[in-house]
């Protein structure tokens, strides 16, 4: 028969196995099937957008800076949302002692106080995290805001490989702070109790699965959408390589 304790022993783990294999078969499309995924097209739109920007840095400077900084206060923002949060459950802990009672009556599951620790300080390692990557991220976005304005100049193609690289990672970073936070959804529901964290868990991947795969039209306008820039760039950095 079923106890209240037990069911953090089976949907909890059972919930964590869902998020982690479905990441460890995002990562699998990532690397073997890119035009599955939605991460792997953004990279290589972001390779065609460094290249565009580079050929003629005079004329697209402001513009390729300012794109930058709109994501160097994207990262800002998600970075000291983290902190914040980090400091709330600070506080939270300090202070949970006063409210014990009236919690432990929301909870269908096991009523633990060391078990209640783990919860929050899962939650804030995730906050944690998020902060760490959107710091990183910063980090990279002012490094290619300096590296873009700069000309292309004769055998210097590698020049553009490297700032998209750059890019590239900045955008990476970004986007494991945002999984952290994702990640912090289903075990803030766990401190309400098993259920509410293994549902979160299976519909947490559903969604992600939506927004992270591609359609085939989705696909079709990106295949042309690269072939017709890459030739289109590949003429203009020729050409401001012999005029430099």
């Amino acid at each position: 028969m079923w106890t209240e304790e037990s069911l953090d022993l089976v949907l909890v783990p059972t919930g964590l196995v869902v998020m982690v294999a479905y990441h460890v078969w995002l990562v699998y499309a990532i690397l073997h099937r890119p035009k599955l995924t939605v991460i792997a097209l953004n990279a290589e739109s972001r390779r065609q957008w460094v290249f565009s920007m580079m050929t003629e840095p005079l004329k697209n400077g402001t513009l390729a800076v300012q794109t930058i900084r709109n994501n160097i206060m994207a990262s800002t923002l998600l970075a000291t949302t983290a902190i914040t949060l980090c400091s709330i459950i600070g506080v939270f802990v300090s202070n949970s002692s006063s409210s014990k009672s009236t919690a432990t009556n929301l909870i269908y599951g096991s009523k633990s106080p060391r078990l209640a620790s783990f919860k929050n300080f899962a939650i804030l390692i995730c906050f944690l995290m998020a902060f760490l990557c959107n710091i990183q991220s910063i980090r990279y976005y002012a490094h290619v805001s300096f590296l873009v304005t700069v000309p292309v100049s004769r055998g210097k193609r590698e020049h553009c490989e490297y700032v998209s690289r750059n890019l590239n990672r900045a955008s990476y970073f970004w986007s494991l702070g945002l999984r952290a936070f994702y990640f912090s959804f289903p075990l803030f529901l766990w401190t309400f109790g098993p259920i509410p964290m293994f549902v979160c868990c299976c519909m947490m991947s559903s969604i992600l699965y939506f927004l992270d795969t591609t359609t085939s039209f989705t696909r079709h306008l990106h295949s042309q959408s690269f072939r017709e820039t890459a030739d289109s760039m590949d003429g203009e950095i020729e050409s401001a390589v012999h005029t430099l």
